[in-house]
């Protein structure tokens, strides 16, 4: 399962790039322009280059170390599908007269799959939106 303090990193770092992007567009429609387009290019290839040399996982103290977000994403849609599936296999089982399996039970499991569901696709909504800002920004 992904720890919290792992998702919280990742949209505090989201919500940094936001608040950056934020930023220039309140600049550029000042006419507050950076030292110089160069200037901004470079700090860009400086960011980019820091972003690569970064390890897929990086040591935090102690034991942990914090996972790529390709991993944290991918481990947390496959929690979402869990879900799911333990969700309608309660249904399934409920229906069918299974004693062991009680009606709120199976409430429960629904609406923890239709939450986590929610959830993602809104991750899913800011995700795409960020990368289109990101697309849209000018060079």
């Amino acid at each position: 399962m992904v720890d919290r303090v792992d998702v919280s990193s990742v949209l505090m770092q989201m919500r940094q790039v936001k608040d950056q992007l934020r930023s220039q567009n309140e600049m550029a429609t000042q006419g507050v322009r950076p030292n110089t387009e160069m200037d901004a290019v470079s700090r860009i290839a400086q960011q980019a280059e820091q972003v690569s040399s970064v390890p897929a996982t990086q040591q935090v103290s102690g034991d942990n170390t914090v996972p790529d977000f390709q991993s944290m994403f991918k481990n947390a849609i496959d929690n979402v599908n869990e879900n799911q599936k333990t969700a309608a296999q309660l249904a399934t089982r409920f229906e069918q007269g299974d004693p062991s399996i009680d009606l709120p039970e199976v409430m429960i499991a629904l609406q923890k799959s239709s939450v986590s569901f929610q959830a993602m696709t809104q991750v899913r909504n800011k995700l795409v939106e960020a990368y289109k800002d990101i697309m849209n920004m000018p060079v």
